[in-house]
Parts: C-alpha cells; structure tokens; sequence
C-alpha cells in the first residue's frame, strides 16, 4: 500500500481524460477507520443487507487489497463491525469501502485499516449466504472492478485500471 499520493494531484492528472477508466465516487462516504490515506487493488463484494461474503472476505489474506463492498446503499443494516475491522487490520486488508451502513464505530476507530461507508446503523445483518465475490459492482453509480486501483485520502476516493505510476 502507497501513501504517496493525493487524489487531488490524481484528478489534475487525468482531468483532460474522456476514456471513462479514471473515476472519483461522490463524496457520501465518511470516515470511520484509524487509516485515513490507503491505497491497494480492488477485491469487491456485491451483498444486501448480508454480510456473509464480507466476513469470508476479511477473515482471508487482505494482502495490500482494499475491499469495496456493494451494499445496494442500504441504510437499514451494518455491513461492517468492530470485529470485521478487526480482521481486516489483522489480515492485512488496506481498506474496506461500503456503500451501505457500518456499526460499532469505537472500535472501527481503533482498526488499523481504512473504512469508509454512507452511515452507521447499530442493526445488524441477517445471515443468508447470499451474494457474489469479485465481480463487477456499481458504487453509487459509478463501476468498480476487482483488480482496479483504489485510491482514498483525505478528499475524496479515486478509482483506475492500475496503479498509478511512480
């Protein structure tokens, strides 16, 4: 995982592009991890309102990746808790994006990892086994890829086919 870049030096790189690789997900997503800046290759989780996928994904090799879960955007359950931020610092995972809830938010506080999602709800998920890994998701419109680069700081969250050069 690199911290050396800015998304904001990102987006004046790639602001004359009109191939549509390079992308900047809206800014809805807050901080809820100890990581602030992170970066790494995109894992993603596509789920709603059940995060038995996401679990498996955190309790597995992270490896520098950063894992972005497709919650449908919902607001009614937490995708992620203290103990899944746990083991996604634990496994070495760079970050967690989640278009959807998180929950627990002490204890994500303390998780060195980054973790951004639309909100907290203390609700947790039901446990169905259902949805898909390492597919194509939609992120508050915008397409994300497992293999993707991922890039998050302070500003905001930039998407690309590889990783940025230097």
């Amino acid at each position: 995982m690199t911290t050396n870049f800015a998304t904001c030096d990102l987006c004046d790189d790639h602001k004359n592009d009109t191939d549509g690789a390079f992308r900047v997900l809206p800014p809805v997503f807050k901080d809820y991890g100890k990581r602030l800046k992170f970066s790494g290759p995109v894992s993603t989780v596509k789920c709603f309102e059940d995060n038995t996928l996401v679990k498996a994904a955190v309790d597995s090799p992270g490896l520098g990746r950063v894992l972005v879960v497709d919650g449908g955007a919902s607001l009614r359950r937490a995708l992620v808790g203290g103990n899944l931020g746990k083991a996604a610092a634990n496994n070495g995972w760079a970050g967690v994006i989640v278009d959807g809830c998180v929950r627990d938010s002490a204890e994500l506080a303390e998780c060195d990892v980054g973790i951004r999602a639309l909100a907290l709800m203390p609700w947790p998920t039901e446990k169905r086994k259902e949805g898909q890994a390492d597919v194509p998701v939609q992120i508050q419109g915008v397409w994300v890829r497992p293999g993707d680069w991922l890039y998050a700081d302070e500003d905001g969250i930039v998407v690309m086919p590889q990783a940025k050069a230097g």
